[in-house]
C-alpha cells in the first residue's frame, strides 16, 4: 500500500459521514466535498489525491491542482444536472441572498464601437478608457475560469462596445470555449464587421449571435447609428444563418417616433429566415436622452403585431431566467420576442452578471454599484480565493429588483456603450 493511503481513507470516512448527516446521503455532495477535502489534506503526496470518474464510482488519482479543480467542476456540474439539484446548493459564490444563482456571465471586451447609436452613445461622445486599463486576454480567461469553477457559470456572452473591433476576439472565444464547465459561448454585435470573422468564430466554438439592428430603412439606419452600413449588417445575418450558427437573434430597440413604424416589417423579417427578432423596450442610460413618451411598451407592440397576425402564440419559457417573452406565428420560420425591462421586469429570475471592459463587476444592469476585479488582480495581486471573496460579497449585496422606470431615468449609471448590455 502506498504511503499516505491510510490517512486519506481516514479523511474520506469522516467526510462521507459528515456528508450523510448534512445532506441525508446526497452522494453528489459527498463526492465533491470528498475531492476538495482530499486535495487539501496535509501532508499528502499529489498522487494520493483521489477523484471520481464521470459515473461517480471508482476512485482514481489526480496529478495536480489544476486537474483537481477541473474534476471538481465536472463532477458538480454533471451530477447537478442529472439530479436536477439547484445550483445554489453548490455555488455559493454566485448565489445571492434571494436564492438566485447566476450561471450566465456577460463580458465586455472593449468600450470602442464603429457605430454611434443614439440610445447607446451620448451625442457628445464618451471618454474611452485607455487600452492599458482594459482587461487582457489572460485576465479575461482567468476570471471566466474562476466564475465557472467556483460559481457554476455555464454560459458566457461577449459584448462591447463592439466586440469585433478587438483583434484577439477569435482567440478569446477559443480560450473560453475550452474552459471546463462552459457550455455555451455567445456574442452580441452590431454586425458591421462580422461577416468576414464568422467562419473563424464558429470554428473557435461560438454558438450563438445577437445582432443589433434598429431599422431596415437605409436613411433611418444612418440616422439612428450616425453611420452607414445597413447592407453589411444584413449580409452578416444571412451569412450567420448560412454557415449554421446555432442561434441568430436580431435585437431591435424600439423608440417612439424613430422606428416604431417598422414593427411589422421586422416581424416579416422572421417569416422566411430562422431568426429570432427581439423587440426591446427603450431603457434609460447616461446620455441617451430617455423619456417616458419615447418608450413603446410591450403591450402596445404586441397589440400592433397581433392585429396583423392573430395566430401569434406564446412559446413556453424553457427556464425561469428567460428574459424574452417568446412567440411563434403560423407559417414563420423564425420567432419574435419582447424584452420588457421597463414595463414587466424579470428580476426575480435574473441569472446574469457583467464584467465590464475595465474589469469592474456589475451585478445589475441598472445598478450603479461596481467593484474592480482588475485592480484586485493587478494592484493587490489577489489570489483566486481572494477574488472569490470579493465576487461573492458583491453578489450577496445584489438587490431583489431594479428601481422603477421613472427612478431609473434619474439615477447615475454608465452609458450603454460602456456597459455592454
Amino acid at each position: 500500500m502506498r504511503r499516505g493511503t491510510t490517512s486519506v481513507r481516514r479523511v474520506l470516512k469522516s467526510v462521507v459521514e459528515r456528508g450523510r448527516r448534512t445532506t441525508r446521503g446526497d452522494t453528489v455532495f459527498q463526492r465533491a466535498f470528498f475531492v476538495r477535502a482530499c486535495a487539501s489534506a496535509n501532508p499528502l503526496p499529489r498522487w494520493d489525491r483521489i477523484d471520481f470518474d464521470a459515473d461517480g464510482g471508482r476512485p482514481g488519482r489526480v496529478e495536480d491542482d489544476e486537474k483537481a479543480d477541473t474534476l471538481r467542476t465536472h463532477v458538480l456540474s454533471t451530477k447537478r444536472r442529472e439530479k436536477n439539484t439547484p445550483a445554489s446548493q453548490y455555488y455559493s459564490m454566485l448565489t445571492d441572498t434571494f436564492g438566485r444563482h447566476h450561471d450566465y456571465l456577460r463580458v465586455s471586451l472593449t468600450e470602442r464601437c464603429n457605430l454611434r447609436c443614439l440610445y447607446c452613445m451620448p451625442e457628445d461622445g464618451i471618454d474611452l478608457a485607455p487600452k492599458d486599463d482594459l482587461l487582457t486576454t489572460e485576465e479575461i480567461e482567468r476570471l471566466v475560469k474562476l466564475f465557472a469553477r467556483e460559481g457554476g457559470v455555464r454560459k458566457v456572452r461577449l459584448t462591447g462596445g463592439e466586440p469585433t473591433v478587438r483583434k484577439d476576439l477569435v482567440d478569446i472565444v477559443e480560450r473560453i470555449t475550452k474552459i471546463d464547465g462552459i457550455e455555451h459561448v455567445a456574442m452580441t454585435t452590431n454586425g458591421i464587421a462580422l461577416k468576414s470573422k464568422l467562419d473563424a468564430l464558429k470554428r473557435s466554438g461560438l454558438k450563438s449571435i445577437n445582432v443589433s439592428l434598429d431599422s431596415l430603412v437605409k436613411a433611418k439606419f444612418e440616422f439612428m447609428t450616425r453611420r452607414d452600413g445597413l447592407e453589411k449588417v444584413l449580409n452578416s445575418i444571412d451569412e450567420a444563418v448560412r454557415i449554421g450558427i446555432e442561434t441568430v437573434k436580431v435585437n431591435v430597440v424600439v423608440v417612439r417616433g424613430q422606428n416604431d413604424d417598422e414593427l411589422l416589417d421586422f416581424v416579416k423579417f422572421a417569416k422566411d429566415k430562422p431568426v429570432n427578432v427581439r423587440f426591446i423596450e427603450y431603457m434609460p442610460f447616461n446620455g441617451n436622452k430617455w423619456e417616458t413618451r419615447k418608450m413603446v411598451s410591450y403591450a402596445e407592440m404586441f397589440d400592433t403585431i397581433q392585429n396583423r397576425y392573430p395566430s401569434i402564440a406564446r412559446i413556453p419559457d424553457e427556464t425561469k431566467s428567460e428574459i424574452g417573452k417568446n412567440f411563434q406565428i403560423d407559417g414563420f420560420k423564425g420567432t419574435v420576442s419582447f424584452v420588457t425591462s421597463m414595463t414587466n421586469h424579470f428580476c426575480g429570475g435574473c441569472n446574469r452578471l457583467r464584467i465590464l471592459a475595465d474589469g469592474n463587476l456589475k451585478v445589475c444592469l441598472f445598478g450603479n454599484a461596481e467593484v474592480s476585479l482588475r485592480d484586485a488582480m493587478r494592484v493587490d495581486n489577489a489570489t483566486d480565493d481572494e477574488l472569490k471573496t470579493i465576487v461573492e460579497g458583491a453578489v450577496k449585496r445584489k438587490k431583489a429588483k431594479h428601481a422603477g422606470m421613472e427612478n431609473l431615468a434619474g439615477m447615475e449609471n454608465r452609458s450603454m456603450i460602456r456597459i455592454g448590455g
